[in-house]
């Protein structure tokens, strides 16, 4: 009931439409129950004394009940529907503005399937229940309680026959609906997955395609779909069952109405008439139970629907903006205190363990590692995405928590991992940056980036539509693109979760050297190449959840065995192969000389090629490359 109640609260506006509606549906059917009178005094008096002028007066009557439960019928219509889409549209809308302010830990507790479901499907189940249930919802008990009263008013005794044919009628629609509620929950349950698969599939429709793997995802498909079909069928052979009942309990109590009244007629103890208005009043009576019993079906899978709502906005945001928060950022610096962090609280192990780490303001740090060792969460600490388990994050020499999370995010700029765009234009998606940028500032932007080397051949340059998750461009374009959308916020500190990896070393060379003339910004970038951050000021070795070493390529090139180990294994193959690689570093026997003050500590140049030679064929051309 607390969620029931939760969810009329969103009526708010149109909670008067509400009133409204129910109110017309009394004045309905209050007209409407008075027609049978009406008839009876016709058949009992105008036909039987043959007065045509009361008959007349009568009819009169009857049509004028029948005109205004059609206007207040239509009324009701309108205020029903405004406060039916009025609620589903404020209830998006709640759920949605919920979900913005939601964390990623948060986020974490929903499928994306599910809440997308819960947005749509169950708010659709909610709007149909009050759409087909609203007037019912009111009308049955009006009917019920107005036609009993009726009944008792013609005829006691046969009201009486009546009223012991109803708890059978109650008993069972108790048990159907009893049985019926808990598989709505499971019926919305799967229409989550169903909505997975069908997400799934669509979102990664060209892998499908490339690996000819249609045939599959029809079989996934229609395993899924079968599921729901069967469900709804288990479900609704139940709720169906109301029907029959409501239907066996009518006529068997028109059937001994029928009997006895036919005998009391003869008996002379009733008249044509009150049987007639009394079947009449019996129909509206067992029309209402059949109407409350729709009600009650459709409440119990709206209920369910309710739950689930009430769940995504019952989700407490666990990452908040402090009372009396920070809202400057006095500079980029950025330090770990002891970190230790788990994405659930009941986790085993600890995703960062004891991570103490100082980064000055301005600086470039590079962040290495393998998979899985928390490179990811450990910038994701920095923006506040995640709060740390133990331990603190300090920008700008105070601790995130006491930022407001609007500045701080502002302040720290983080192109994900996974690279992220919106239909919609270059324009529009460089915009989420700086809303107010200008074309200059766009551009200036897209040549920090590198965007500008694909943009003059893209039709249209600002304005080309990049469609649904920039489908229109290649992934080293969409990398760039979010890189120039992270430069416009103009950070303090500005994160790369591996934001070049889709990039080709020339042109991620040239994005390095851009960046590195921005003067003022905390440069953090994790990279699985080295030669990405093998000119930072410090990179960061991490493995398993820890900091494994801190330096310059050089000291970790001389003394760090996980650094060494990456660093050979991208710039030294198995002999012989005959493949050229991207980051080829001299034979084992040449030592690495510094040329030039800017080379110092970096790899062999890309356009620098090795030719190793072999002993035994000393003379020969040969050599691999």
């Amino acid at each position: 009931m607390h969620e029931l109640r939760r969810i009329v609260g969103f009526l708010g506006p149109y909670r008067r439409d509400a009133i409204l509606g129910m109110l017309l549906v009394v004045i309905e059917s209050a007209f409407e129950m008075v027609i049978p009178i009406l008839m009876a005094d016709i058949i009992d008096v105008g036909v039987a004394t043959r007065d045509l002028d009361f008959i007349f007066r009568q009819g009169v009557l009857m049509l004028a009940c029948a005109a205004l439960s059609l206007i207040t019928g239509q009324l009701y219509a309108r205020h029903a529907a405004r406060a039916t889409y009025g609620l589903g549209a404020r209830l998006r809308a709640a759920e949605y503005e919920h979900v913005q302010e939601m964390s990623f830990a948060n986020l974490d507790h929903f499928e994306t399937s599910s809440l997308i479901t819960r947005m749509t499907t169950d708010v659709t189940v909610i709007q149909n229940a009050l759409n087909a249930g609203f007037r019912p919802m009111v009308r049955g008990p009006v009917m019920l309680v107005i036609g009993f009263g009726l009944a008792f008013y013609l005829n006691m005794q046969l009201a009486l026959v009546f009223v012991g044919v109803s708890p059978f009628m109650i008993v069972a629609l108790a048990l159907i609906v009893r049985h019926v509620g808990p598989l709505y929950g499971v019926l919305q349950t799967t229409v989550d997955k169903l909505n997975d698969v069908v997400q799934e599939m669509l979102t990664a429709v060209r892998a499908v395609k490339a690996y000819v793997r249609e045939d599959y995802e029809c079989a996934q498909f229609r395993a899924v779909n079968e599921g729901l079909a069967r469900t709804s069928e288990q479900t609704f052979k139940f709720a169906v069952l109301n029907m029959p009942v409501l239907y066996v309990s009518l006529y068997t109590a028109t059937t001994l109405i029928m009997w006895f009244g036919g005998q009391m007629i003869l008996g002379g103890e009733l008249q044509v008439g009150e049987l007639t208005g009394f079947l009449s009043y019996v129909m509206q009576i067992l029309n209402s139970f059949i109407m409350i019993s729709n009600v009650f079906l459709l409440l119990t899978r709206s209920l369910a629907s309710i739950h689930r709502i009430c769940e995504v906005l019952d989700e407490p945001v666990d990452l908040v903006s402090p009372e009396a928060p920070i809202t400057e950022v006095a500079d980029g610096s950025v330090e770990f205190r002891d970190v230790s962090f788990k994405y659930r609280a009941d986790a085993a192990e600890n995703a960062l363990e004891h991570v103490n780490l100082s980064i000055p303001a301005g600086s470039t740090v590079g962040v290495l590692g393998g998979t899985g060792s928390g490179k990811t969460t450990l910038v994701q600490l920095i923006p506040r995405l995640y709060d740390a388990s133990e331990g603190s994050v300090l920008v700008g020499g105070r601790d995130v928590r006491s930022y407001d999370l609007e500045a701080l995010r502002n302040a720290v700029s983080i192109v994900l991992q996974k690279n992220v765009l919106f239909s919609g234009t270059v324009r529009e998606n460089l915009c989420w940056g700086n809303p107010k940028a200008t074309t200059e500032d766009l551009l200036e932007a897209c040549r920090r980036a590198r965007v500008d080397e694909f943009l003059d051949r893209l039709p249209g340059g600002l304005e080309y539509d990049l469609g649904q998750g920039g489908v229109n461009v290649s992934g080293g374009q969409k990398q760039r693109l979010c890189i120039a959308r992270a430069l416009l916020k103009r950070p303090r500190v500005l994160i790369f979760d591996d934001s070049t990896s889709a990039v080709d070393t020339a042109t991620d060379a040239d994005i390095r050297a851009s960046l590195a003339a921005l003067t003022g910004v905390t440069k953090i970038i994790i990279a699985q190449r080295v030669s990405s951050v093998a000119d930072a000021d410090q990179i960061v070795v991490l493995d398993d959840g820890r900091v494994h070493a801190v330096g310059t390529h050089a000291e970790l090139l001389a003394s760090d065995s996980i650094y060494q180990e990456i660093y050979a294994s991208q710039t030294h193959g198995p002999k012989g192969d005959g493949v050229k690689r991207d980051h080829q570093a001299a034979p084992e026997n040449v030592e690495w000389v510094k040329t030039t003050p800017s080379q110092k500590g970096q790899a062999a140049p890309e356009n620098m090629e090795w030719v190793k030679t072999n002993p035994s064929h000393n003379g020969s051309e040969g050599g691999e490359r």
